[in-house]
């Protein structure tokens, strides 16, 4: 058992899904897996373990932004042994091309934090996502004919910023939209030999000033989540 999950040996599956929302973990399990069960409610983080179509999933709320996430990923990977973590979560579109609702896959992710300033002597190092997950998801995306884009996201550690034209810099370079957790992930699971992606779904555009409610936030973007669990593998027996 570790610090943040009161899960015992077994209980989580090799392959989780991450969503931020604790509330959407809940409605992931609810709505998509079999015989699920709620193996943590620590501070109010939600995880749940279940199956989808014959395979042992689990889903685990990690909270906004890095510092919380790694909590949850880090505990994940080293207490619990998971060799596969899919973030499934929302993302702001940089481009005007991206509107909401449009699926994004994570290849890169660019960031405003200074997590890897420390450990790389302030030299940069390039968090991605793996491919073969990535492979998976293109596979899945075009035998399903769904429409995606894939591309370098920004990881911020600011929600709100000062300067409501700053995402400009960062679109003028291609960054397709931005979140607040993916370079976490993808720099955790390169650390530990572990497979990463981000899936995301674009509830709000800095182009357009749209966005999606809390509500559609926390308890819709089906498409995000389906897709995710048809690439998961797992290798733990039900």
């Amino acid at each position: 058992m570790s610090s943040h999950l009161n899960a015992k040996k077994g209980e989580i599956a090799d392959a989780v899904l991450l969503p931020g929302d604790p509330l959407r973990a809940k409605w992931i399990a609810e709505t998509f897996l079999e015989d699920a069960f709620c193996y943590s409610e620590v501070r109010g983080m939600l995880g749940f373990t279940g199956s989808y179509n014959g395979k042992r999933v689990s889903v685990q709320g990690s909270g906004m932004g890095i510092p919380s996430a790694l909590i949850y990923i880090h505990e994940l990977i080293e207490e619990y042994g998971v060799k596969e973590i899919i973030r499934v979560g929302t993302a702001g579109s940089y481009q005007a091309q991206l509107q909401i609702r449009d699926l994004v896959l994570a290849m890169a992710a660019s960031t405003s934090s200074s997590i890897n300033n420390i450990p790389f002597d302030q030299q940069s190092f390039a968090p991605t996502a793996d491919y073969d997950l990535f492979r998976r998801a293109v596979a899945y995306a075009e035998d399903n004919e769904i429409s995606f884009s894939a591309g370098n996201v920004l990881s911020e550690d600011k929600f709100y910023n000062e300067d409501p034209d700053r995402y400009k810099l960062w679109a003028s370079y291609g960054v397709l939209c931005a979140e607040m957790e993916s370079a976490g992930l993808y720099t955790t699971a390169s650390r530990y030999g572990v497979k990463a992606l981000s899936i995301l779904t674009i509830s709000d555009s800095k182009v357009t000033g749209e966005h999606c409610t809390h509500e559609e936030r926390e308890q819709d973007f089906e498409l995000m989540v389906q897709m995710a669990l048809s690439i998961a593998r797992t290798t733990t027996k039900q």
